[in-house]
This record gives structure tokens, C-alpha cells and sequence, in this order.
């Protein structure tokens, strides 16, 4: 038997066949951090229709917080009309999330670092304090009708 037989007996997937997979994109926001590129307003605009187009679910759109030319890149997008679901990428403070929701996301994709050095050193939270912060940034999100 070789590699592939097990391949080509798809009993395997029967499991799958009454779920959805979700289509989550961050090229718009993490394809920005590989060396050498950087996209304009327009390019990002164009990309996002590009990936809705292909049926993509869910935009990341970019990082508000980190500039104001992100800010308003991820408000065009969320404004334009898309079939698919915007998102915006908010650390756990409300400022951050606050920028998602001037930005017109329809989506929030909150985080907070969970590593010991993460946490200790960039961030100095306790395991507890991380897990309070997480809490109530979702909450907050949710109180302002965003999932």
C-alpha cells in the first residue's frame, strides 16, 4: 500500500460533510510585515474586492491603531460594499477597539499575549490580569453589537 492510498479512501471526510469551513484572510493586514512590502489604499481595496469575489469570508482588513492611514484603508474596505465580513485586529485596549469601530468592522479580532515572556516582560499582566482583560475586551465588543 503506498502514501496515497489512504488519500483516495475518503471515508475519512464523512465527518465533515455537514460543516462549514470559514475563509479567514490576513493578507490585507499580515501581508504588510513581510519585508519589502507595503500596500496602498487603493492596492488594499482592490485586493479586498479581489477576495470577495473568490467568496472569502472574512477580511482582516488591517490594524486600525497603528496609523491613520490604516484606520482610513480599513474603513474604505468596510464601506465598500463587500459581500464578505471585515474585520479589524484590536490588541485587548480599548483604544485599540475603539479604532476597530470607527473603522465600520463588522468584525473585532481581539488578542492579548498568553506567553510567560510575553506576558511578564512586554506586557507585565499575570496570568489572571490576561485573562480579565481578554473577558472584558470581548465584552466590550459584544456590548457594541460586534462579534
Amino acid at each position: 500500500m503506498d502514501v496515497f492510498s489512504e488519500r483516495r479512501d475518503r471515508s475519512y471526510v464523512e465527518p465533515m460533510q455537514n460543516k462549514k469551513v470559514t475563509i479567514f484572510d490576513t493578507t490585507l493586514r499580515d501581508g504588510e510585515q513581510t519585508p519589502g512590502v507595503s500596500l496602498t489604499s487603493t492596492q488594499k481595496l482592490e485586493i479586498a474586492h479581489q477576495l470577495d469575489k473568490l467568496g472569502v469570508d472574512i477580511i482582516e482588513a488591517g490594524f486600525p491603531i497603528s496609523s491613520e492611514g490604516d484606520k482610513e484603508s480599513v474603513k474604505s474596505i468596510s464601506n465598500a460594499g463587500l459581500d464578505t465580513v471585515v474585520c479589524g485586529l484590536a490588541r485587548v485596549l480599548k483604544k485599540d477597539i475603539d479604532a476597530c469601530f470607527e473603522s465600520d468592522v463588522g468584525l473585532v479580532h481581539t488578542f492579548v499575549p498568553t506567553s510567560d515572556v510575553q506576558r511578564i516582560y512586554t506586557i507585565t499582566k499575570s496570568q489572571e490580569e490576561v485573562i480579565e482583560l481578554a473577558v472584558e475586551a470581548v465584552q466590550y465588543i459584544k456590548d457594541h453589537g460586534l462579534k
